[in-house]
């Protein structure tokens, strides 16, 4: 039976750090343009109070997505020991192309992936290179569709890529834009034959949905909040309780359909990587998953979290955590052969999707 495996991981972490703090100089509007009548201290510690977030990463200004994305990625590649001019995909995932500093103009022609393949110097023309844009899930539906590449013998090893600098599209005069931060994370997967008597390693299930009625504009972009704004330059917007209710209701439901597609219990799953978003969100999916087999008590580090570090980088935050597990660099957090993980993601579109993964 051919399996997909995650033979490499990498990411890239910009250096730029970028604290509550330096957000308590900033005039905060409403969506209605009115002033918020609240001190930015009072805004800034509610906020970190219910999101987690104590810092972000923003990437330094000659640094682009697809750098960033191609800094994730080579780590990858070294990772799996691989020769790049094998890989017969390259995948992937971002929302808004290159942005460079100081615009915010977006530019995707040519491709990310088609960048990437260039400054990796990949010379093979049947290693294909392709972009998708899937909001926050875009890099594990990346993962999704290389297994199914895979599963149907059309290739052997893919990179899928997840990259973003949302520094670059939010609104500063928003007080949702200290949510949003920068960061790349990049996997390599292969085809592994498991024998028979062997226990099944590699993806085991996967899950999608697309609610595309009134969820469609929950993330948009938009004009500033600023009443003085140019109408004509969009941002990043997010109607932050539609969001939080939507992924409530249906995330925890995706996650246990993927373990019912591979007939795994949820006591067998060791972690959990869910899209950093925003902390009091994700412990809410996570409860309500448990919930739905009748389990009140979580299991203890169970949820590994970067989001008050790192911020929530959208497309990158489930490959980074990824890669900083596997590689030992979050505390308390391992894995090891045999393990069972879950990953999950939800986001613009609106967008659900989840892994199970056999480590």
């Amino acid at each position: 039976m051919i399996r997909t495996v995650i033979k490499g991981t990498g990411s890239y972490i910009p250096t730029l750090i970028k604290t509550n703090r330096d957000f308590t100089a900033h005039d905060f509007y409403l969506d209605n343009h009115e002033k918020l009548d609240k001190p930015a201290e009072e805004v800034i510690q509610k906020f970190q109070e219910i999101t987690g977030i104590e810092e972000r990463r923003y990437t330094t200004e000659e640094l682009d997505a697809a750098v960033i994305g191609h800094e994730a990625a080579l780590q990858a590649i070294k990772d799996a020991n691989i020769d790049p001019e094998s890989l017969d995909q390259i995948i992937v995932a971002h929302n808004f192309g290159v942005v460079e500093k100081h615009s915010i103009q977006t530019d995707a022609v040519p491709s990310l992936a088609s960048r990437i393949k260039h400054t990796l110097g990949i010379k093979n023309p049947k290693c294909v290179a392709y972009d998708i844009l899937f909001g926050c899930p875009g890099w594990i539906q990346g993962v999704i569709q290389a297994d199914a590449f895979i599963k149907a013998g059309i290739a052997k090893k893919c990179l899928i890529v997840g990259t973003e600098t949302l520094s670059r599209v939010i609104d500063p005069y928003d007080r949702d834009s200290m949510i949003f931060s920068d960061g790349a994370g990049a996997c390599v997967v292969e085809a592994q034959d498991v024998g028979e008597g062997e226990k099944e390693r590699g993806i085991l299930a996967s899950s999608t949905l697309s609610h595309c009625g009134e969820e469609t504009y929950y993330l948009h972009m938009g004009k500033s909040n600023f009443p003085e704004s140019d109408p004509r330059i969009r941002y990043i917007k997010m109607k932050g309780r539609k969001v939080y209710e939507y992924a409530i209701t249906h995330v925890p439901q995706a996650m246990k359909d993927c373990l019912d597609n591979c007939n795994i219990d949820i006591g067998e799953v060791k972690k959990v990587l869910i899209h950093q978003a925003n902390e009091k969100l994700d412990e809410g999916i996570i409860k309500r998953l448990f919930r739905l087999y009748g389990i009140r008590d979580i299991p203890p580090l169970i949820m590994p979290m970067s989001i008050h570090k790192l911020g929530n980088s959208s497309i990158a935050t489930v490959p980074t955590l990824l890669d900083l597990i596997r590689k030992g660099r979050l505390d308390s957090h391992s894995l090891n052969k045999g393990d069972v993980i879950l990953m999950a993601s939800v986001g613009a579109g609106m967008n659900i999707n989840a892994v199970c993964y056999r480590v």
